[in-house]
């Protein structure tokens, strides 16, 4: 049997179990293509597991007024939708593919089943959601700083923490971005200029190059 192409072999959660364990959660999954622009997750739709394969999908809610607020941008080998699982109520989250996304879905009788079969799961799923709260919790951080260039420098170098590279790639489009920042697309670009302008980073499209890491920590 071949395990090359097992969607679990993406996600820490399962990853860790052996092949044939592996295999078994696989023949659970429900293997789907998304479309950019298709909603995955809505307050209506059934409680799921949803691990993303390839492509990348927003996970965002809507403000009083119906503005889009994102929250994460899920990248493959992540997933979305476990506090669900756990009987957690969805009043207001969404998300959405961001390109063509090929999601493995774990329906929640059969999610609880594994729980149930593999305790280790349930201490695996702890230190992931604890991991995924400290990410929350950074962002709450972004929206304290006043000036927009600070928490636009954070970012940059927490991006560059999470790639382990001076240059990296934002993983969303730029009016998403401002939304993950608490500001503008414009308000934005104007903020990219000016780091350039202070030569502390070099952009191209969506590849930043980190100049001079000490002044961005300095903003």
């Amino acid at each position: 049997m071949v395990f090359d192409h097992l969607c679990v072999t993406l996600v820490p959660l399962f990853n860790h179990l052996d092949k044939e364990d592996q295999a078994r959660i696989n023949q659970l999954l429900h293997h789907q293509v998304f479309q950019k622009g298709e909603q995955i997750t809505t307050p209506t739709g059934e409680a799921q597991l949803v691990i993303v394969a390839s492509g990348n999908l927003k996970v965002y809610q809507l403000s009083a007024a119906g503005r889009e607020q994102l929250l994460r941008v899920v990248e493959p080998g992540g997933y979305e939708g476990e506090n669900l699982l756990f009987g957690a109520s969805n009043d207001n989250l969404f998300s959405e593919a961001l390109q063509e996304t090929e999601v493995c879905i774990l329906k929640q009788a059969d999610f609880k089943q594994l729980l149930i079969d593999y305790p280790k799961l349930s201490l695996k799923l702890l230190e992931i959601n604890a991991k995924k709260m400290t990410k929350v919790e950074q962002q709450s951080q972004f929206l304290t700083m006043e000036k927009i260039e600070e928490r636009l420098a954070i970012y940059l170098l927490d991006l560059s923490v999470a790639e382990n590279s001076d240059e990296v790639t934002i993983p969303m489009k730029m009016k998403e971005l401002a939304a993950f920042l608490g500001t503008t697309p414009e308000t934005l670009s104007r903020k990219m200029k000016l780091l350039e302008k202070r030569q502390l980073i070099l952009r191209k499209g969506y590849q930043i190059k980190l100049l001079n890491k000490d002044g961005l920590e300095d903003l």
